[in-house]
Protein backbone atom coordinates (compact mmCIF):
# COMPACT_ATOMS: atom_id res chain seq x y z
CA UNK A 1 0.00 0.00 0.00
CA UNK A 2 1.53 3.63 -0.67
CA UNK A 3 2.80 5.16 2.34
CA UNK A 4 0.07 7.95 3.52
CA UNK A 5 1.29 11.22 2.16
CA UNK A 6 1.68 14.22 5.07
CA UNK A 7 -1.28 16.40 6.19
CA UNK A 8 -1.08 19.37 3.80
CA UNK A 9 -0.42 22.72 6.39
CA UNK A 10 -3.45 24.70 6.22
CA UNK A 11 -2.70 28.10 4.33
CA UNK A 12 -1.67 30.99 7.01
CA UNK A 13 -4.48 33.98 7.00
CA UNK A 14 -3.83 36.91 4.71
CA UNK A 15 -2.73 39.26 7.43
CA UNK A 16 -3.24 42.11 4.71
CA UNK A 17 -6.78 41.36 4.36
CA UNK A 18 -9.08 44.23 6.07
CA UNK A 19 -10.75 42.59 8.92
CA UNK A 20 -14.40 43.19 9.22
CA UNK A 21 -15.80 45.74 11.67
CA UNK A 22 -16.84 44.56 14.94
CA UNK A 23 -20.81 45.17 15.93
CA UNK A 24 -20.69 47.24 18.89
CA UNK A 25 -24.04 46.45 21.28
CA UNK A 26 -25.74 49.08 22.87
CA UNK A 27 -23.92 49.52 26.09
CA UNK A 28 -20.65 49.92 24.13
CA UNK A 29 -22.27 52.49 21.89
CA UNK A 30 -23.80 54.43 24.61
CA UNK A 31 -20.30 53.93 26.42
CA UNK A 32 -17.97 55.07 23.65
CA UNK A 33 -20.35 58.20 22.55
CA UNK A 34 -20.19 59.18 26.23
CA UNK A 35 -16.67 59.11 26.59
CA UNK A 36 -16.20 61.05 23.36
CA UNK A 37 -18.74 63.63 24.59
CA UNK A 38 -17.13 64.02 27.86
CA UNK A 39 -13.17 64.62 26.07
CA UNK A 40 -14.43 66.66 23.75
CA UNK A 41 -14.33 70.08 25.63
CA UNK A 42 -14.15 72.68 22.84
CA UNK A 43 -15.29 70.46 20.04
CA UNK A 44 -16.25 66.01 19.79
CA UNK A 45 -15.68 65.90 16.19
CA UNK A 46 -11.83 65.21 17.06
CA UNK A 47 -12.24 62.52 19.59
CA UNK A 48 -15.45 60.98 17.19
CA UNK A 49 -13.14 60.30 14.16
CA UNK A 50 -10.35 59.02 16.87
CA UNK A 51 -12.55 56.80 18.42
CA UNK A 52 -14.79 55.25 15.80
CA UNK A 53 -11.70 55.33 12.92
CA UNK A 54 -8.26 54.86 14.99
CA UNK A 55 -9.36 52.90 18.30
CA UNK A 56 -12.14 50.94 17.80
CA UNK A 57 -11.92 50.63 13.93
CA UNK A 58 -15.74 50.47 13.50
CA UNK A 59 -15.21 52.69 10.27
CA UNK A 60 -12.64 53.51 7.72
CA UNK A 61 -11.08 57.13 7.33
CA UNK A 62 -12.83 57.04 3.98
CA UNK A 63 -16.47 55.50 5.62
CA UNK A 64 -16.05 58.20 7.90
CA UNK A 65 -15.61 61.31 6.17
CA UNK A 66 -18.72 60.03 3.47
CA UNK A 67 -21.27 59.84 6.45
CA UNK A 68 -20.14 63.24 8.17
CA UNK A 69 -20.40 64.51 4.72
CA UNK A 70 -24.14 63.26 4.81
CA UNK A 71 -24.42 64.67 8.32
CA UNK A 72 -23.74 67.91 7.07
CA UNK A 73 -26.48 68.08 4.52
CA UNK A 74 -29.22 67.20 7.26
CA UNK A 75 -30.93 69.14 9.82
CA UNK A 76 -29.49 69.79 13.05
CA UNK A 77 -26.08 69.71 14.62
CA UNK A 78 -23.11 67.56 12.64
CA UNK A 79 -21.88 65.67 15.41
CA UNK A 80 -25.38 64.75 17.22
CA UNK A 81 -26.76 63.61 12.78
CA UNK A 82 -23.15 61.85 13.41
CA UNK A 83 -24.22 59.97 16.48
CA UNK A 84 -27.84 59.26 15.18
CA UNK A 85 -26.59 57.56 11.58
CA UNK A 86 -23.53 55.40 13.34
CA UNK A 87 -26.00 53.96 15.66
CA UNK A 88 -28.50 52.94 13.63
CA UNK A 89 -25.85 51.56 11.16
CA UNK A 90 -24.97 49.05 13.33
CA UNK A 91 -28.16 48.36 15.71
CA UNK A 92 -30.82 50.29 13.97
CA UNK A 93 -33.33 52.80 15.66
CA UNK A 94 -32.24 50.95 19.58
CA UNK A 95 -28.44 52.10 18.36
CA UNK A 96 -28.82 55.40 17.31
CA UNK A 97 -30.76 56.31 20.60
CA UNK A 98 -28.18 54.62 23.00
CA UNK A 99 -25.38 56.55 20.60
CA UNK A 100 -27.43 59.49 21.04
CA UNK A 101 -28.08 59.30 24.51
CA UNK A 102 -24.36 58.91 25.76
CA UNK A 103 -23.18 61.75 23.54
CA UNK A 104 -26.20 64.53 24.45
CA UNK A 105 -26.59 62.79 28.32
CA UNK A 106 -23.09 63.26 30.53
CA UNK A 107 -22.52 66.68 28.87
CA UNK A 108 -25.50 68.41 29.46
CA UNK A 109 -25.67 67.46 33.10
CA UNK A 110 -22.40 69.37 33.15
CA UNK A 111 -23.68 71.67 31.13
CA UNK A 112 -26.19 72.75 33.59
CA UNK A 113 -23.79 72.67 36.67
CA UNK A 114 -21.33 74.65 34.75
CA UNK A 115 -23.90 77.07 33.72
CA UNK A 116 -25.13 77.74 37.64
CA UNK A 117 -21.91 78.32 38.52
CA UNK A 118 -20.58 80.81 36.18
CA UNK A 119 -24.06 82.74 37.18
CA UNK A 120 -21.67 83.33 40.47
CA UNK A 121 -18.37 83.60 39.38
CA UNK A 122 -18.28 84.61 35.44
CA UNK A 123 -17.22 88.32 36.37
CA UNK A 124 -13.59 86.85 37.32
CA UNK A 125 -11.02 87.89 35.34
CA UNK A 126 -9.07 84.67 35.58
CA UNK A 127 -11.99 82.29 34.79
CA UNK A 128 -12.28 85.13 31.85
CA UNK A 129 -8.74 84.24 31.01
CA UNK A 130 -8.96 80.10 30.95
CA UNK A 131 -11.98 80.59 28.67
CA UNK A 132 -10.32 82.41 25.99
CA UNK A 133 -6.89 79.50 26.62
CA UNK A 134 -9.89 76.68 25.99
CA UNK A 135 -11.18 78.57 22.66
CA UNK A 136 -7.52 78.58 21.31
CA UNK A 137 -7.12 74.99 21.94
CA UNK A 138 -10.26 74.14 20.60
CA UNK A 139 -9.60 75.99 17.32
CA UNK A 140 -6.26 74.01 16.83
CA UNK A 141 -8.08 70.59 17.68
CA UNK A 142 -10.33 71.29 14.60
CA UNK A 143 -7.18 72.36 12.73
CA UNK A 144 -5.60 69.02 13.70
CA UNK A 145 -9.04 67.30 12.53
CA UNK A 146 -9.41 68.55 9.19
CA UNK A 147 -5.97 67.53 8.18
CA UNK A 148 -6.71 64.01 9.19
CA UNK A 149 -10.21 63.86 7.36
CA UNK A 150 -8.37 65.61 4.07
CA UNK A 151 -5.39 62.76 3.91
CA UNK A 152 -7.41 59.90 2.44
CA UNK A 153 -8.25 62.67 -0.71
CA UNK A 154 -4.52 63.08 -0.74
CA UNK A 155 -3.51 59.15 -0.45
CA UNK A 156 -6.34 58.66 -3.64
CA UNK A 157 -4.85 61.76 -5.27
CA UNK A 158 -8.38 62.72 -5.63
CA UNK A 159 -7.33 66.26 -7.29
CA UNK A 160 -11.78 66.64 -7.96
CA UNK A 161 -12.03 65.92 -4.51
CA UNK A 162 -9.81 68.88 -3.17
CA UNK A 163 -10.57 71.34 -5.53
CA UNK A 164 -13.99 71.52 -4.54
CA UNK A 165 -13.12 71.26 -0.80
CA UNK A 166 -10.64 74.52 -1.52
CA UNK A 167 -13.44 76.20 -3.74
CA UNK A 168 -16.06 75.64 -0.52
CA UNK A 169 -13.91 76.87 1.47
CA UNK A 170 -12.58 80.15 -0.58
CA UNK A 171 -16.60 80.68 -0.65
CA UNK A 172 -17.93 80.63 2.27
CA UNK A 173 -14.90 81.15 4.71
CA UNK A 174 -12.66 83.90 2.42
CA UNK A 175 -15.78 85.60 0.09
CA UNK A 176 -18.18 84.95 3.21
CA UNK A 177 -21.08 83.90 0.44
CA UNK A 178 -24.37 82.48 2.24
CA UNK A 179 -23.36 78.67 2.91
CA UNK A 180 -26.93 77.68 1.59
CA UNK A 181 -26.42 79.15 -1.92
CA UNK A 182 -22.70 77.75 -2.08
CA UNK A 183 -24.49 74.22 -1.16
CA UNK A 184 -27.24 74.21 -3.64
CA UNK A 185 -24.15 74.93 -6.10
CA UNK A 186 -21.64 72.77 -4.56
CA UNK A 187 -23.35 69.19 -3.93
CA UNK A 188 -24.97 68.80 -7.72
CA UNK A 189 -21.60 70.23 -8.99
CA UNK A 190 -19.69 67.42 -6.71
CA UNK A 191 -21.93 64.76 -7.43
CA UNK A 192 -22.10 65.66 -11.28
CA UNK A 193 -18.61 65.00 -11.51
CA UNK A 194 -18.25 62.43 -9.28
CA UNK A 195 -20.87 60.66 -11.64
CA UNK A 196 -18.92 61.39 -14.69
CA UNK A 197 -15.84 60.31 -13.61
CA UNK A 198 -16.87 56.80 -12.56
CA UNK A 199 -17.83 56.24 -15.79
CA UNK A 200 -15.06 57.61 -17.35
CA UNK A 201 -13.00 55.20 -15.88
CA UNK A 202 -15.56 52.19 -16.47
CA UNK A 203 -15.43 53.20 -20.04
Amino acid sequence: MPPESPPVAAPAPDASAPFPPTQPGLLELFLAFAKMSLAGFGGVLVWARRGIVEQHRWMTAEEFNETFALCHFLPGPNIVNLSVVFGARFRGIAGGFAAFAGLVGPPMVIATILAALYMHYGDIPALRRTLAGVACAAVGLLIAVVFKMMMPLIKRRDVTGLIILTAVFAAIGLIRWPLQIVLLVAIPLSLAITILTRRMVRA
